[in-house]
């Protein structure tokens, strides 16, 4: 009985323990969210190996891809040993909580190094497996609970043979960027819907991002970010007013005049009585939404990046989407967040347009274009699997379903 005592006594303690960890961390994570900065908290109880820290290489570059040729071995070690089995009734599982599934996930963690197996293999998920499962988010996107969510349990049961088989895919596509991209250069990982800016071969900013939707795909493509407007209009794509707008004005008829964009045929303005929306005439005509933060799709900012495809960069006034762990969200176009310190990085070196004249060039409201000096590489790349230099594998969705397709989509 006395034996029971401490041990109940143990459990509360720990998971009291992680819980004021997790309570402690909160307002450190929501600053992290608001300045989009992939840094993640830490607790004094995890081994070196099981940090997840923010790596200055640029995923792509020649550590990170020499890096993923390390891990590619690894997990052929892995799947050589009989690789891992899945994890059953994990799903809500929380600190506190006790049972065989707890047994199972340390298993799980173990094998591929998110939790250090001299944290035993106790049958209570207590702080060691807290941080493990977070390190484990941390590794494929996820926002770091703690917690063994549905997405978390998707993740922790690909086969091993699969993210072997997506890491040898990868490295294939790291390699072709293995030329000379520049010294200042933006890369947009579409997977990871994640913007890096890279500076003398180390990243200096890291963005969320929004990216398109499966059906509104973000292209792979490289070009130059060339023109910064500051308070834009938008002219609505014709795919987007057939696809949402003529919809969206059919069930709600005063939705052009909420969202203040305007119907143009030519210069004369088209009430939107006078349209017929249970036809396509819409099409027939332009739609531009007026500048504004608060409604305009683009938010305070447009990145022009010259293309076939007819997409950019942009500020969103939706901005709670980059606390999401799946942002295929957009027709196609990359929003960003924190973009005000993207186009300070962007525009650095271009006479006058230092942080202040950012600053009040937002604030005015007025429209403004800010052309940079030295058009700046742009790379929007599909990579799915990677290893930072520091040995920590990195997985994303195949958000595209381009994984089995070319080894190479540059």
């Amino acid at each position: 009985m006395i034996a029971d005592s401490i041990r109940r006594h143990e459990t509360l303690t720990i998971a009291c323990i992680c819980l004021t960890l997790a309570f402690a961390t909160t307002a450190a994570e929501a600053r992290e969210i608001e300045s989009n900065q992939a840094e993640w908290a830490q607790s004094y109880e995890m081994a070196p190996s099981e940090r997840v820290g923010r790596t200055v290489a640029p995923i792509l570059s020649l550590d990170t891809r020499a890096a993923t040729e390390r891990a590619i071995d690894t997990y052929r070690a892995i799947v050589q040993r009989g690789g891992w089995r899945p994890v059953v009734g994990a799903e809500g599982l929380r600190t506190g909580t006790e049972g065989a599934a707890v047994v199972a996930l340390r298993e799980r963690l173990a094998v591929t190094g998110d939790l250090d197996p001299r944290a035993g293999m106790s049958s209570v998920y207590d702080s060691f497996v807290c941080q493990a499962v977070r390190h484990f988010q941390a590794r494929h996107g996820l926002i770091m609970t703690g917690e063994m969510n549905t997405a978390t349990v998707q993740a922790m049961n690909v086969p091993a043979e699969s993210r072997l088989q997506q890491l040898e895919t990868n490295v294939a596509r790291l390699n072709s960027y293995a030329g000379d991209l520049g010294r200042r250069f933006v890369i947009t990982n579409l997977p990871s819907a994640v913007v890096e800016t890279v500076e003398d071969g180390r990243v200096v900013t890291r963005h969320n991002a929004g990216i398109g939707k499966i059906d509104r795909q973000s292209p792979i493509m490289n070009t130059h970010a060339t023109v910064v407007n500051f308070n834009p209009t938008w002219t609505v794509p014709a795919s987007i007013v057939r696809k949402d707008l003529i919809p969206k004005m059919q069930t709600e008829p005063g939705y052009l005049t909420e969202n203040h964009i305007h119907i143009l045929s030519g210069a004369h303005e088209i009430a939107p009585a006078a349209v017929n929306w249970q036809s396509n005439e819409a099409t027939h005509y332009t739609f531009r939404q007026d500048s504004g933060a608060d409604f305009n799709a683009m938010g305070f900012v447009r990145i022009n990046i010259p293309n076939p495809y007819g997409v950019f960069m942009h500020d969103t006034n939706s901005k709670g989407v980059f606390g999401d762990d799946f942002r295929s969200i957009s027709s196609g176009c990359v929003r960003v967040q924190n973009v005000r310190e993207y186009i300070t990085w962007l525009l650095k070196g271009t006479p006058g347009w230092g942080r202040e004249k950012i600053n009040e060039a937002i604030e005015s409201g007025r429209r403004v274009d800010a052309t940079i000096t030295d058009p700046v590489p742009v790379y929007w790349t599909y990579i799915t699997a990677w290893s930072t230099p520091e040995g920590t594998a990195q997985f994303r969705d195949d958000v595209y379903h381009l994984d089995h397709g070319k080894a190479s989509d540059k």
